[in-house]
C-alpha cells in the first residue's frame, strides 16, 4: 500500500493506493466520527463489494445503512440525490453519521454531493471501484449533479476525509470502463507530468493488461499530482482549472448526445484532441508531438474524434462550461507536452476549424 496526503491544513486527508484494501477495516473506521454509517453504491458494484465493505464495520459494531442506487451517468440527477436524502433520513443518520461512496464517478459525485447538503454537511469517505474514479474523481471534493443543459451544472466542493483506492476493484471492470479511465490517467502527463506520460508510453500495454504493479504504479502517480493540484488550488482559482484538459469539449460532448451514451472519459479523450488540435493550430506544439498524443490515445482504444454534431451545438454547449467567464470561454491547451495553460485568447475562428478537424464527419 502506498499512502498519499491531500494536504488542506486541518482537512488534510489520507489516500490510500493498494491491494486488497476493502479487508482493512482498520484503515476506514478512524474516519468515522460516530459508530454508524452510510453507504451509497449502485446495483452494478453493489453485489461486487458492498458486504466486503459493510460486514467488518457491522463486526466493529458500527450500524450500517444500505443505499443502492441505478447504475448509469443519466440517474445523476435531482431524483437519485433525492433518494439518498429519503435513505438517510429513513435511517436517522445524523450529522455525524458518515457517508461512503462505494463505486465509479458517478456514485461519487451524487454521495458526496448528498454528503455536502444533509444537515448542512456531514462527514464523507471515497471507495473508488473504478479507474477514473480512483485517479480522478474520487480526489479533490468536487462533488454534482448533470442539469440538461449541462454536466456537473449543480454540486458543492465538499473534501473527503479519506480516499480508499483497491486496485483489486480494477480487476471486475469492463474493458471499456478501464479505457475509458485512462483518458483521465493520460492527462496528467499531459498537463503537468512528462516523465509520467514517457512511462505511459512505454507501459501502457501493462496497464491495460491490468498487471498490479503498472495499475498500482499508474493510481499513485495520477493521486499525486492531482493531491499536489488541489493542495495548491483547492477550490479552483486558477492551477486547478488545469486539470480540465479536453473538458469542456468533453462535456459538450456527453450533453450533446445524451448523458450515458457516451463514457466520461471518452467524451474526454476526444475532447483532448480537439484541445491538442487547437493548440497544434496556434503553433504550441509541433505536428510530430499532435501525432504522439493521437497514437497514445489510439492505444489506449480511445476515441480521437468527437460525435457528429454541428460546430455551432459544440460551441453553443461549451457557453455553459463553468470556465465561461464574463461570457468568454476559457480552454485549456497545452504550450508543450508536460504543460498547459488556461487561456480565453484563442481565435473563434481557430476553435471553430479544431471542432471541424476533430469530428467524426471531418
Amino acid at each position: 500500500m502506498e499512502t498519499l496526503t491531500l494536504a488542506l491544513g486541518d482537512r488534510s486527508y489520507p489516500i490510500h493506493v493498494g491491494r486488497s484494501l476493502l479487508d482493512r477495516p482498520d484503515l476506514l473506521l478512524p474516519s468515522l466520527r460516530q459508530k454508524k454509517a452510510a453507504i451509497v453504491s449502485n446495483t452494478t458494484v453493489a453485489p461486487l463489494y458492498l458486504r466486503r465493505l459493510a460486514d467488518p464495520l457491522l463486526q466493529a459494531g458500527v450500524e450500517v445503512v444500505e443505499v443502492v442506487l441505478p447504475d448509469g451517468e443519466e440517474f445523476k440527477d435531482w431524483r437519485t440525490l433525492n433518494s439518498i436524502f429519503d435513505a438517510l433520513i429513513a435511517g436517522r443518520c445524523e450529522r455525524s453519521t458518515t457517508l461512503i461512496a462505494l463505486g465509479g464517478g458517478v456514485v461519487g459525485d451524487v454521495a458526496g454531493f448528498a454528503a455536502a447538503c444533509f444537515q448542512r454537511g456531514m462527514p464523507f469517505v471515497q471507495v473508488p471501484t473504478t479507474l477514473l474514479a480512483q485517479v480522478d474523481s474520487s480526489v479533490g471534493g468536487k462533488t454534482a449533479i448533470n442539469h440538461p443543459q449541462g454536466k456537473n451544472m449543480i454540486g458543492a466542493f465538499h473534501q473527503p476525509r479519506l480516499v480508499l483506492a483497491d486496485t483489486d476493484t480494477l480487476t471486475t471492470l469492463c474493458d471499456r470502463e478501464l479505457r475509458a479511465g485512462l483518458a483521465e490517467v493520460i492527462k496528467y502527463g499531459l498537463i503537468r507530468d512528462l516523465p509520467f506520460l514517457e512511462w505511459l508510453e512505454l507501459n501502457l500495454e501493462r496497464v491495460l493488461a491490468r498487471e498490479p504493479a503498472a495499475l498500482a504504479t499508474a493510481v499513485a502517480a495520477s493521486c499525486r499530482n492531482k493531491a499536489e493540484v488541489v493542495a495548491a488550488d483547492e477550490r479552483e482559482a486558477g492551477e486547478r482549472a488545469l486539470l480540465n484538459l479536453g473538458h469542456t469539449f468533453g462535456h459538450a460532448i456527453e450533453t450533446g448526445v445524451g448523458y450515458g451514451e457516451w463514457l466520461h472519459g471518452e467524451a474526454v479523450a476526444a475532447g483532448t484532441m480537439m484541445a491538442v488540435q487547437l493548440s497544434h493550430q496556434l503553433g504550441w506544439i509541433d505536428r510530430h508531438d499532435l501525432a504522439r498524443v493521437e497514437q497514445l490515445l489510439q492505444r489506449a482504444g480511445l476515441p480521437v474524434a468527437g460525435p457528429m454534431l454541428s460546430v455551432d451545438r459544440y460551441l453553443e454547449l461549451m457557453q455553459h462550461d463553468k470556465k465561461v467567464q464574463d461570457g468568454r470561454s476559457r480552454l485549456v491547451l497545452l504550450q508543450r507536452l508536460g504543460r498547459a495553460v488556461l487561456t480565453d485568447q484563442a481565435p473563434l475562428a481557430q476553435v471553430r476549424q479544431a471542432i471541424a478537424e476533430r469530428t467524426a464527419h471531418a
